[in-house]
């Protein structure tokens, strides 16, 4: 899978985020993209041609993977990576809207376009909660998925069509709850940078309109 959209979408954003934005982009990219790309992805890349059972009945090792691993860790976390980057289309969007518009009139309509001020401030906003939402329904969803944050070394199967009950081994366990790890707290850290930002800039902008009513009032 190729990730330079991915990567150009976060430099562009990058651009146009607060200081907390910055190292929240420094973190998916740096603890989340390149993790994935150098280490991760070859750790699960085998993962069911790996997965062994103690038996040899035909279809009974198929059917306790797919019951243990209902979606592959990996396409996973890759869609979660997609999925959290996708709400800064929105401000890039915003901006280059604004810029379209100031070479339409031929004139200056803003005094910079890429400034988090009026309706790029909701923009951006509405792109924080977004993300943050993403990051929290992954995590939930990760954690009824597979019965928490943790990679079982021997997990214990009796679906049909298995006769009995039979014991089913996972390659690597250790090395890929380690990663497991690395690679959820991240994303928790991830949901306090946007939930930090957030609360930042609704300060700023309440800070800012305290300011100009008092000021209209002395005046």
């Amino acid at each position: 899978m190729s990730w330079a959209f991915l990567r150009d979408l976060l430099s562009g954003v990058n651009k146009y985020s607060t200081g907390i934005g910055r190292i929240w982009v420094a973190v998916v990219f740096m603890f989340r993209l390149l993790v994935y790309i150098a280490v991760a992805e070859n750790i699960w890349k085998h993962e069911h041609d790996e997965f062994e059972c103690n038996i040899k009945q035909p279809g009974c090792e198929n059917v306790c993977f797919d019951h243990f691993f209902p979606v592959s860790h990996i396409r996973l976390w890759a869609l979660q990576l997609i999925m959290v980057s996708t709400p800064s289309l929105l401000v890039v969007f915003h901006v280059a809207y604004r810029e379209n518009r100031e070479k339409h009139h031929n004139q200056k309509l803003y005094r910079k376009p890429g400034k988090i001020d009026g309706g790029l401030l909701c923009t951006y906003l509405i792109s924080l909660i977004l993300k943050t939402g993403v990051e929290i329904v992954f995590l939930v969803l990760f954690y009824k998925l597979y019965n928490g944050f943790k990679i079982p070394h021997l997990v214990k199967c009796d679906i049909k069509p298995c006769p009995n009950t039979v014991d089913c081994y996972i390659s690597k366990p250790t090395e890929k709850m380690i990663f497991l790890y690395f690679l959820v707290a991240p994303s928790c850290l991830c949901i306090i940078l946007n939930l930090s930002e957030l609360s930042y800039l609704i300060f700023k902008y309440s800070i800012k309109c305290y300011l100009k009513r008092h000021m209209k009032k002395q005046q």
